[in-house]
């Protein structure tokens, strides 16, 4: 048992790591120990995290909506599964990523919601670094991992209609004007990325490899803090046994895209690999950014659990057409359930954070995440406000509890970028501009 150190040899954070053949497993704070922390911390030395979670094609504009405030609030259909936090969230509307209005549907409202940077169409790529790694190359620098940005689904090439990159559809997350970051849709890749777990044992639990570890560290903490070790490495060992069934599944969609000569990104569900279930690969997908929060791995995420212009199905919900087909008939029952039941993968994610406890609170506590998508109507594509839920007091530096309208704000009071601005800060990385904003949200 150690702490976490970067290749310069110095601590990155309060957190220690065990160690066994391989793998590298970070572990969350314990009270016992008490190493100082490093970097973006709330008062009481733990750290802020933030995760952007998007969904594709909008919502059903007449079943979403939230009245009140605090544990009073009253919600819609669809945000109904967020009712155990209504203290602990915020339904912001009225916001707009302007750079992306007008410009042409889908992958023009999508590319830039995390830049506020105008998209170029045709060959080239161009637009803007996105929040998360500005993040990232700030902040980022105080874990062993400076961002992880994983999805549900594969992304997509070729060029759409409005003659915008279909990249633009299906990434969020970029680290440069031309380049998107790695989207990992692979639950046993994200998994081993965050243990590092590689090399000739990779498929030996990591469990195994690290219990001498784990022993002699149980030996130096207090009573709470050992069963705080033993509940965190049983959730480890329920996700490691959930990735493994999907591993001789990747494996042999691999093998034969190899013998058919085709990319695997090009294949559908569950030829590529991926999980036939879409219900288990969301979770895990969770339970992998949950872990990563929990252990300080890192502090930023990015999660898609879809893109834009998706291919989805939901048999579990009774609904025939795909999620972009039935997006076009967005004030259906059918696609309410498909809002209703992405809001739930919300409520899970938050739920596992909250599970967390983390000094006085929670991991949850400690945490924003952001919840939006690139239009409101994806019947009308209508992107001139977006549908946006924070969850998480980020340390107390965020209020909670609220219904917050821009509406009536004036287009200058009402960018997505001032709200990227005013959690960067929050983050611990202040800039005199983002996008196409340079001043913060107003009472957030």
């Amino acid at each position: 048992m150690r702490p976490a150190t970067h290749r310069s040899g110095h601590i990155l954070s309060r957190r220690t790591v065990l160690r066994g053949a391989g793998v590298i497993m970070a572990l969350p704070f314990f009270e016992s120990l008490r190493v100082l922390a490093a970097g973006t911390t709330d008062a009481s030395g733990h750290p802020k995290r933030l995760a952007l979670v998007f969904m594709g094609c909008g919502i059903n504009p007449n079943h979403w909506w939230a009245r009140g405030a605090g544990a009073d609030m009253e919600f819609s259909r669809t945000l109904a599964p967020l009712a155990p936090f209504r203290t602990k969230l915020n339904v912001i509307n009225g916001l707009v990523n302007k750079p992306a209005v007008g410009v042409g549907i889908h992958p023009g409202q999508t590319g830039n919601i995390l830049s506020g940077v105008p998209l170029a169409k045709g060959a080239v790529l161009r637009g803007g670094i996105s929040m998360d790694q500005v993040l990232a190359n700030t902040i980022g620098r105080d874990t062993l991992q400076p961002s992880l940005v994983l999805g549900c689904e594969q992304p997509v090439t070729g060029y759409h209609e409005t003659n915008f990159s279909m990249a633009y559809s299906s990434y969020i997350s970029w680290q440069s004007e031309d380049s998107p970051v790695p989207l990992e849709v692979y639950p046993s890749l994200a998994f081993d990325s965050l243990f590092e777990n590689r090399g000739s044992r990779r498929l030996e639990s990591i469990l195994d490899r690290v219990r001498d570890d784990a022993a002699s560290l149980e030996s130096l903490l207090g009573a709470d803090d050992q069963r705080k070790l033993e509940e965190y490495l049983a959730s480890v060992r329920d996700v490691e046994k959930r990735v493994d069934r999907m591993r001789t599944d990747q494996a042999g969609a691999a093998g034969n895209a190899a013998d058919r000569g085709r990319p695997l990104a090009t294949m559908s569900r569950p030829d590529n690999g991926l999980p036939q279930d879409l219900r288990e690969h969301m979770k895990l997908m969770s339970d992998i950014v949950a872990i990563a929060f929990q252990t300080d791995k890192t502090r930023v995420a990015t999660l898609m659990f879809n893109r834009d212009l998706s291919g989805m199905f939901y048999p579990f919900l009774g609904v025939t057409k795909t999620h972009h087909s039935a997006s076009h008939d967005d004030t259906s029952d059918d696609y309410e359930k498909i809002a209703r039941y992405y809001v739930s993968n919300l409520a899970y994610l938050a739920a596992r954070l909250d599970a967390m406890p983390e000094g006085e609170g929670s991991v949850l506590d400690n945490t924003c995440l952001l919840y939006f998508s690139n239009m409101w109507s994806g019947t009308s594509h209508d992107n001139t406000k977006l549908p946006i839920v924070t969850i998480g007091g980020l340390g107390g530096t965020l209020q909670t509890g609220r219904v917050l309208d821009y509406s009536a704000a004036g287009d200058g009071n009402r960018k997505l970028c001032s709200l990227h601005l005013s959690l960067m800060d929050r983050m611990g990385t202040t800039l005199p501009r983002f996008g196409d904003a340079d001043t913060r949200l107003a009472n957030l």
